[in-house]
């Protein structure tokens, strides 16, 4: 059994999530602040009712509502018109089969036909009606949603009352960067000793803890130490203080076990080493669970070490539900690019909804320019390393820093493979330029690009003298026959033979560095510097 499908509404930053899953692998792509996190975080509540390792009414609070939720709640308000209490809702539909029947029924918003499933919502709670009416008689004073008022509630699609411990579904998130070696390394151990020794044998081991206390207890240095309270008899107390260990079931050799790698406490080893024996032993220590959620497990790991970790991730997982959000290209290769979902703002799309043809291509082409596309806030497409170098020179001249630093990504495509990336930009959204040659044939790039309409999230930059068909004769048109020279130490007297020399193979790349590192003042084409904007 395996969630098929999360839609979530008004929680975080996903005002607006529908996301498909399948059973097995599932890698969850995405820019930082993208939500994978998030998305992650609200599958787990849903089907525990537990935030932070905490129930959800000891983490409520307005900030779990989205902002644009907020900001339409306020803005009624103020306004004096009617202001609908918002709610958050997160459905998860199951897996069609028979073991989870009871879950099947038309609550859900897929209507209609009858589909396994749950429904948890954040909502008002109509018991506090009188209690909100008078809440809000200042609306002016009201800067945020009372939460104090809500409620958490879930329901199967059926329409029944579900406690999370009648979900067959048991998820566990596995975020290296928050177990700590109490809530996740030790408690394996310790899990793994209390399975392993029968009953007589535990007793043994505790009663030899209790002999080490008695023994430190003994030690001359404790005894002076206690002798020395025993004088101070009054000052504290009218009873004897003296030093002690814990004797009751908290102070138990469970709370004293350490995890040690080579004789070494895993709090002191690597970071690499402690995220992946981290990950490893919390997978261990959370055998009945059948939906996994794990966060970047190429944390602080290498290549190689994060090679063996995704090995092991996988084996553990079996036939289980596995999710694992990633900025690796390395783990998107690794893992197949099958089962890669791009998710950016609460959109997401596999790689395999697009075109027969695109799929095949980015099937082949490493993971690296297709996270790179997905992970920039915006991104320009060039067709080659020269064009790429006057571009980025061109963003320079215009903002005083590279593109990286606005979070603009110049992209080397090869000119046939810009409309397979333009797909994943327009079903995702990504706000993309292209920066091409006419080729001396503008009807032909027009007729090729109708589908990127002006002024849209995708704009096909191009100038449309076809006089001038390519990036180096563009660059001579901007710019004078003296300045060129000066910029790549030639000497032409003539404009055709430096175009000539420019547009030569062996020559594109060196001018084009010459441009990028010159430090004199040089112009760009009019369709560069738009692109660049």
């Amino acid at each position: 059994m395996h969630i098929t499908k999360a839609k979530i509404r008004n929680y975080r930053s996903l005002a607006h999530c529908d996301i498909e899953f399948r059973d097995g692998l599932n890698i969850l792509v995405g820019d930082n602040e993208a939500g994978k996190s998030t998305l992650l975080e609200a599958v787990s509540l849903a089907l525990t009712g537990s935030l932070n390792g905490r129930p959800l009414a000891q983490e409520l609070h307005p900030f779990l509502f989205s902002v644009q939720a907020t900001r339409n709640y306020l803005a009624a308000l103020h306004g004096g018109k009617p202001a609908t209490l918002p709610a958050i809702t997160i459905e998860l539909f199951f897996s069609d089969i028979p073991e989870l029947a009871e879950f099947r029924g038309d609550n859900h918003s897929e209507k209609p036909g009858d589909l396994p499933g749950i429904i948890y919502s954040i909502e008002f709670n109509d018991a506090y009606k009188d209690a909100y009416e008078q809440y809000i008689a200042k609306r002016d004073d009201v800067r945020s949603i009372p939460v104090e008022y809500y409620q958490a509630v879930c329901q199967s699609f059926a329409r029944k009352s579900v406690l999370p411990r009648q979900i067959p579904l048991s998820p566990v998130i596995v975020d290296a960067s928050r177990i700590t070696t109490i809530t996740g390394a030790n408690r394996y151990v310790t899990g793994l000793i209390r399975e392993a020794l029968p009953p007589k044998e535990q007793v043994q081991l505790s009663v030899a803890y209790r002999k080490l206390r008695e023994i430190f207890l003994a030690d001359d240095s404790i005894k002076q130490i206690n002798a020395k309270f025993a004088e101070r008899h009054g000052e504290i107390s009218e009873k004897t203080l003296s030093m002690t260990l814990d004797p009751t079931a908290r102070g138990g050799w469970e709370t004293a076990v350490m995890p040690s790698l080579d004789d070494v406490p895993i709090t002191l080893v690597g970071k690499g080493e402690q995220n992946a024996v981290k990950i490893k032993l919390a997978l261990e220590n959370s055998s009945d669970a059948n939906v996994f959620l794990i966060e970047e497990p190429e944390n602080h790991l290498s290549f190689s070490r994060l090679h063996g970790l995704i090995n092991a991730i996988t084996k553990k997982a079996g036939a289980r539900q596995l999710i694992i959000t990633t900025h690796s290209s390395f783990v998107l290769n690794k893992l197949g690019i099958n089962n890669v979902i791009l998710f950016r703002d609460g959109a997401s799309m596999r790689l395999d909804a697009l075109t027969a043809d695109t799929y095949e291509y980015f099937k082949k082409l490493p993971g690296h320019d297709t996270l790179r596309l997905l992970l920039s806030s915006r991104s320009i497409l060039v067709e080659g390393p020269s064009d790429e170098l006057v571009v980025q020179k061109a963003f320079i001249a215009k903002h005083g820093v590279s593109p990286l630093e606005k979070g603009v990504d110049v992209i080397s495509v090869k000119g046939l493979a810009f409309k397979r990336f333009l797909e994943i930009a327009k079903l995702l959204g990504i706000k993309t330029d292209v920066v091409t040659d006419n080729d001396g044939d503008v009807e032909a790039l027009k007729a090729k690009y109708a589908d990127y309409p002006a002024d849209g999230k995708i704009n096909v930059r191009y100038d449309d003298d076809e006089a001038f068909p390519t990036l180096e004769p563009q660059m001579l048109k901007a710019n004078s026959l003296e300045r060129l020279n000066s910029v790549l130490g030639t000497d032409y007297d003539d404009p055709d033979a430096l175009t000539e020399y420019m547009t030569k193979p062996a020559n594109k790349t060196d001018v084009a560095l010459k441009i990028f590192d010159t430090t004199e003042a040089i112009t760009f084409p009019g369709y560069i510097n738009a692109a660049v904007e």
